[in-house]
Protein backbone atom coordinates (compact mmCIF):
# COMPACT_ATOMS: atom_id res chain seq x y z
CA UNK A 1 0.00 0.00 0.00
CA UNK A 2 1.17 3.30 -0.77
CA UNK A 3 0.15 6.78 -0.28
CA UNK A 4 -0.49 9.55 -3.17
CA UNK A 5 -2.74 8.01 -6.24
CA UNK A 6 -5.05 5.34 -4.80
CA UNK A 7 -8.76 6.42 -5.81
CA UNK A 8 -10.85 5.88 -2.94
CA UNK A 9 -12.94 3.22 -4.25
CA UNK A 10 -9.77 0.98 -4.93
CA UNK A 11 -8.52 2.48 -1.08
CA UNK A 12 -11.96 1.10 0.56
CA UNK A 13 -11.18 -1.96 -1.06
CA UNK A 14 -7.34 -2.08 0.02
CA UNK A 15 -8.50 -1.51 3.51
CA UNK A 16 -11.50 -4.08 3.53
CA UNK A 17 -8.92 -7.05 2.06
CA UNK A 18 -6.13 -6.03 4.38
CA UNK A 19 -8.91 -6.05 7.55
CA UNK A 20 -10.35 -9.47 6.64
CA UNK A 21 -6.65 -10.75 5.79
CA UNK A 22 -5.87 -9.64 9.12
CA UNK A 23 -9.23 -11.55 10.52
CA UNK A 24 -10.04 -8.56 12.40
CA UNK A 25 -13.64 -7.16 12.65
CA UNK A 26 -14.23 -3.68 12.01
CA UNK A 27 -14.08 -2.58 15.51
CA UNK A 28 -10.83 -4.29 16.08
CA UNK A 29 -9.33 -2.59 13.13
CA UNK A 30 -10.13 0.50 14.02
CA UNK A 31 -8.65 -0.16 17.89
CA UNK A 32 -5.48 -1.25 16.05
CA UNK A 33 -5.15 1.43 13.84
CA UNK A 34 -5.96 3.71 16.44
CA UNK A 35 -9.39 5.64 15.18
CA UNK A 36 -13.12 4.84 16.01
CA UNK A 37 -15.21 1.86 14.80
CA UNK A 38 -17.57 4.60 12.63
CA UNK A 39 -14.32 5.82 11.18
CA UNK A 40 -12.93 2.27 10.19
CA UNK A 41 -16.54 2.05 8.89
CA UNK A 42 -16.35 5.10 6.49
CA UNK A 43 -13.34 3.81 5.02
CA UNK A 44 -14.21 0.87 3.94
CA UNK A 45 -17.60 2.17 2.97
CA UNK A 46 -15.37 4.96 0.67
CA UNK A 47 -17.31 7.75 2.47
CA UNK A 48 -14.18 9.01 4.24
CA UNK A 49 -10.11 8.79 3.65
CA UNK A 50 -8.02 8.05 6.35
CA UNK A 51 -5.71 10.49 8.21
CA UNK A 52 -1.89 10.58 7.22
CA UNK A 53 -1.13 9.50 10.22
CA UNK A 54 -3.93 6.66 10.01
CA UNK A 55 -2.62 5.59 6.61
CA UNK A 56 1.06 4.68 8.16
CA UNK A 57 -0.45 2.72 10.70
CA UNK A 58 -2.64 0.95 7.54
CA UNK A 59 0.20 0.34 5.50
CA UNK A 60 2.32 -0.52 8.66
CA UNK A 61 -0.25 -3.47 9.19
CA UNK A 62 0.19 -3.91 5.61
CA UNK A 63 3.90 -4.43 5.71
CA UNK A 64 3.05 -7.36 8.69
CA UNK A 65 0.74 -9.27 6.22
CA UNK A 66 3.41 -8.94 3.46
CA UNK A 67 6.35 -10.25 5.86
CA UNK A 68 4.46 -12.81 7.15
CA UNK A 69 3.80 -14.59 3.72
CA UNK A 70 7.17 -15.20 3.18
Amino acid sequence: MTTGRTSGSSRSEMIKKLRTQLGLTQEQFAARVGVTFSMANRWEAGRSRPSPLAWREIERLSRTVRNARR
